[in-house]
């Protein structure tokens, strides 16, 4: 099982979030992200890949997509916050664009 960020580490992992366009969601220990693409084909595509590894994982974004932005929001409900597996994912999402 996996555990929510310490406070020891949150600012570690989460500070090469931010410089790459992740933001704190205020009122929620969460982490947000407005990925734009070239079209909705794109944006389709990026999702397609990036579910495969939240299936993998066992982790799933809250996310939306309207044409070729996709707003995403990752926390992990089980602990009631952010925990590595967000930190996991959100790179992934970074890589996968």
């Amino acid at each position: 099982m996996t555990e929510r960020l310490s406070e020891e580490t949150r600012d570690t992992l989460l500070a090469p979030l931010i410089e790459t366009g992740w933001t704190t969601v205020d009122g929620r220990d969460a982490i947000h992200k407005t990925f734009q693409f070239g079209n909705f084909v794109d944006a389709f595509g990026w999702m397609t890949r990036v579910a495969l590894w939240a299936e993998k994982w066992h982790h799933h974004p809250e996310w939306s997509n309207v044409y070729k932005t996709v707003e995403v929001t990752l926390t992990t409900h089980d602990v009631d916050g952010l925990s590595p597996l967000d930190v996991k994912l959100a790179r992934k999402m970074d890589g996968l664009v």
